[in-house]
């Protein structure tokens, strides 16, 4: 009897503590996953602030505005650009790919457009990239609608697509251009004149 009085009470004491890890397992909000090699929107910031430097409240914005659209980004591109429009015009820009997981790489991009556009601008530019399933992947044409940019206090955001890859460039610069204009970015290896 003394036995069966023992079992049952190591028995119970199993069944309590199993209740109590279920219980306090319902009070953990599960944590959402996150593939590996993504950038979380501090990261995206810290570099951000960094290389634009005193544009602090107006970057978070933009960044938080990509990041809600888009979500986490697997890699971003830090350059310089230079561009020039009348009616039509030419960017050209390069600056370099960071990846946690296939480290850092040259880029170059150059590009036409088209539109009721004019001016000339010089800009640093940081640019969101997503879906990059590999570094190859990345150097193709992008087409967009630069007009349809989402601007907080002289810091430009407008999207690129080619394939699946996603790119976000953010820009912030000198010079004065004004317009809408319809055009694309060929990423490339190297750098090249022909911007088509």
């Amino acid at each position: 009897m003394r036995q069966m009085t023992t079992r049952n009470f190591a028995a119970r004491r199993m069944v309590l503590a199993a209740m109590l890890l279920f219980v306090a397992g319902l009070g953990m909000a599960p944590t959402p996953a996150r593939a590996q090699g993504e950038y979380t929107a501090q990261e995206i910031v810290d570099a951000g602030h960094g290389f634009f430097g005193s544009t602090s409240g107006a970057l978070a914005n933009v960044i938080e505005k990509a990041f809600q659209n888009y979500g986490l980004p697997n890699g971003y591109i830090l350059g310089q650009e230079g561009s020039g429009a009348f009616v039509a015009g030419l960017t050209y820009g390069e600056g370099q790919l960071n990846t946690k997981n296939a480290g850092q790489h040259d880029v170059f991009w150059q590009g036409p457009s088209l539109g009721i556009d004019y001016g000339g601008n010089g800009t640093r530019v940081m640019m969101l990239v997503y879906d990059l399933p590999s570094v190859e992947a990345l150097f193709a044409r992008y087409g967009g609608v630069s007009g349809s940019a989402y601007v907080v206090a002289g810091i430009g955001m407008t999207v690129l697509k080619s394939s699946n890859v996603v790119l976000v460039p953010i820009r912030t610069g000198v010079g004065a251009r004004l317009g809408v204009n319809v055009g694309y970015l060929k990423l490339t290896r190297q750098p090249t004149w022909n911007p088509f």
